[in-house]
């Protein structure tokens, strides 16, 4: 027999976009989803690379602290053209998709 916390637990199906469409406007949600796939990016190769804070801040052309932010996930402190240069700077080649 179900609990009454069991039975008043309720399943919500978010956008298939991804969290930031259930919680912003479509505009902004867009720029967040493009930032924080830039940031995943950046974060995995920090990860893979071997590199220190203080060398990769060299390599990307930052300040350790800025490494520093981009490890942690600060998301809101790295806009989405400073995460391009950077996903550049890193050896990707990033690159845009519009659809309709």
């Amino acid at each position: 027999m179900k609990t009454e916390a069991a039975k008043a637990i309720r399943v919500v199906k978010g956008d298939p976009r991804g969290v930031f469409y259930d919680l912003f406007e479509p505009d902004e949600a867009a720029e967040l989803t493009m930032r924080a796939a830039l940031l995943n990016a950046l974060q995995a190769w920090l990860a893979q690379s071997g590199l220190t804070q203080a060398k990769a801040a060299v390599q990307l052309g930052l300040t350790q602290a800025r490494v520093s932010d981009i490890k942690r996930g600060k998301i809101n402190s790295l806009s989405l053209d400073l995460l391009v240069r950077l996903a550049a700077r890193a050896g990707f080649s990033p690159k845009l998709k519009l659809a309709a």
